[in-house]
């Protein structure tokens, strides 16, 4: 349960009009430092000592991702009796204070335009790596069909969006936020990671509509995911396996945090000789077998379920699918002994 601070701590930490003004801008979607200071019209500074009392009074979580700082408040949808109750006070007070209201108001109209050079950021990365995206895209299958028939293994019925029938769902190597926001829908709550911090970017811009209290997007690496044992009931790879040069820790990894009777689903190309995908594309793996994808997912505690193959003008699209068995100990200290930095070793079957 997310612990409350003091109720005089907290109403220290709240009396200031820029300090309610950011935690309902907060409540909207989560803001980098800079993006903050532009939309309350302050000094970067300023802004960065209101965030310092906010974080101290614990109202506000920080995350640094490269050379910015992202900025996510812990009253939206807390489990805390306490910061819920003053999340809907500054809800109401929105609504109620015609002075605040208006602050408010004017703070919402400049968001809208933080919103709008996210999705033009999003777009000039998309032209400039248009080329490359339609060749890889020409040779398998269309992209339509994979995501319909990764929903049917799934099983998720459109017509009951309210069932969350994903549940926590981690998104792992979540690129341009495509697959985490096609299942947003069927999800209680959506966790996406990706190395790169051009395409978190690009998933910030595609994602920033979904409530800040239903997603977290994060800088990570699927060999150590910063993520609590048992945290997530659905996690996916779609098309982000074949970069992996230890595909076994990954999916170790996955299985950490998968809480058993959870399930897993890989999105990645059959086994293939394409070595120019290899050269050009950074592709430690030129797809996989059904042979490999049983044994690495027996590996690391997952029993081989459903899947499906989509043939493509030159390579095959495979999804596999995989539910969570009870937590081997093996496992647990394989995935140890590699963020301790240790020299612990995994077999590889081929």
């Amino acid at each position: 349960m997310t612990t409350a601070p003091p109720l005089t701590e907290l109403l220290r930490a709240i009396d200031d009009p820029s300090r309610l003004r950011l935690l309902r801008l907060l409540s909207r979607m989560e803001l980098a430092v800079g993006e903050l200071a532009e939309v309350l019209e302050q000094s970067q500074p300023r802004i960065s000592r209101h965030i310092r009392i906010l974080t101290e009074a614990a109202l506000v979580e920080k995350r640094k991702e490269g050379s910015w700082v992202f900025l996510k408040t812990r009253l939206d949808d807390s489990d805390s009796p306490m910061l819920a109750a003053a999340d809907r006070m500054l809800a109401a007070a929105e609504r109620e204070d015609e002075a605040f209201g208006e602050l408010c108001a004017g703070d919402m109209r400049r968001l809208s335009a933080i919103r709008t050079a996210r999705e033009a950021s999003a777009e000039f990365y998309f032209a400039r790596h248009a080329d490359e995206w339609d060749r890889l895209r020409s040779l398998h299958s269309d992209d339509k069909r994979v995501e319909a028939k990764l929903a049917g293994l799934l099983r998720i019925d459109p017509a009951a969006r309210d069932a969350a029938p994903l549940g926590r769902m981690l998104d792992i190597g979540t690129g341009t936020g495509r697959i985490a926001e096609l299942f947003a829908p069927f999800a209680s709550h959506v966790s996406a990671i990706d190395k790169s911090n051009d395409m978190l970017r690009v998933a910030r811009a595609r994602l920033q509509d979904l409530p800040p209290a239903r997603l977290d997007l994060l800088q990570g690496d699927f060999t150590d995911l910063p993520f609590d044992d048992a945290s997530f009931d659905t996690v996916l790879f779609h098309q982000v396996l074949h970069y992996a040069q230890l595909p076994e820790l990954a999916l170790a990894e996955a299985a950490r945090v998968t809480r058993p009777g959870g399930r897993v689903a890989i999105v990645d190309f059959a086994a293939h000789a394409f070595e120019e995908l290899r050269e050009r594309d950074a592709h430690a793996r030129l797809g996989f077998t059904d042979a490999q994808i049983d044994r690495l997912l027996g590996d690391a505690g997952f029993v081989l379920g459903d899947t499906a193959s989509l043939k493509g003008e030159e390579l095959t699209v495979r999804i596999w699918t995989g539910t969570r068995r009870d937590l081997i100990p093996q496992i647990a200290a394989k995935t140890a002994g590699t963020r301790r930095g240790g020299d612990t070793k995994v077999r590889t079957r081929p």
